[in-house]
């Protein structure tokens, strides 16, 4: 569904190349998790796949068309993001943010009508966030704002939902609830692609892991390939050691005191 082939991004005055040749797919029906210490290039390639970040190499493809040669709202029909920062111009109602999500699909001067009402709703009601559809955005606290945005993106649908970091501020119920939801999406048929630090709940969910180490592409694989305490400890550079899950058998890390 999403392809990634040898891609290389370059930003302006920086020493090296902010990714070098990464290639892997996130394909539809799975959980593909792209994880790796802080400045390795995960968020730059979200930033590559919605086209806010220029690609100086390779190509990103999305059921092998090239996603420089789509249109944005082409792009937004098939592909719903949510990004790790965003900030709005003006505060909307948790309700009108929300319904943001059907732009894509209405342009401007079409009005919503049931099956983008009905999408709304079960977005609002799978995110957990119905009761909070008459707040104001600038009211919300940093976990009721991440779900207000993964329901924005659900309500926008398409084939393939892309998250950079969707648990951040969450409690634990929350992280569980979306990563629970992530999987029931990937087992419906769409593909998730999502950037995290939570090695453990992605060992738990993905499918696939792409672990990245300073813009290239250090192990890819499925969790029990990816999770190996020797690779671990090189990528991140601090002592820990990988056991398994108790309640599934995952694997999951467990960092050591010096």
């Amino acid at each position: 569904m999403i392809r990634l082939e040898d891609v290389v991004v370059r930003y302006p005055r920086a020493a090296s190349a902010a990714v070098t040749g990464v290639s892997f797919v996130a394909a539809r029906g799975a959980v593909t998790a792209v994880v790796g210490p802080n400045g390795s290039g995960k968020s730059t390639l979200v930033g590559a796949l919605i086209g806010r970040v220029r690609i100086a190499a390779g190509r990103v493809c999305v059921d092998d068309v090239d996603t420089s040669d789509m249109a944005r709202d082409a792009l937004a029909r098939r592909i719903a993001v949510v990004t790790q920062r965003e900030e709005l111009a003006f505060p909307l109602l948790v309700s009108e943010y929300v319904a943001l999500g059907r732009f894509p699909h209405l342009g401007i001067w079409r009005a919503a009508g049931e099956t983008d009402r009905r999408a709304i709703i079960d977005a609002t009601q799978m995110t957990a966030v119905t009761s909070l559809a008459e707040r104001r955005v600038d009211s919300l606290s940093g976990g009721e704002w991440q779900r207000v945005r993964f329901a924005r993106a659900l309500a926008q649908g398409g084939d393939a939902i892309v998250l950079d970091e969707p648990t951040a501020f969450l409690d634990i119920a929350h992280e569980m609830l979306v990563f629970e939801l992530l999987h029931r999406l990937a087992r419906g048929g769409q593909a998730v692609l999502l950037v995290s630090h939570q090695l453990n709940l992605v060992a738990r969910f993905a499918d696939q892991m792409v672990l990245l180490d300073r813009g290239r592409v250090a192990a890819s694989g499925a969790p029990a390939e990816v999770m190996q305490a020797e690779v671990l400890e090189r990528v991140y550079g601090w002592p820990l050691v990988v056991t398994r899950d108790p309640a599934v058998g995952a694997p999951a890390l467990v960092p050591l005191r010096r």
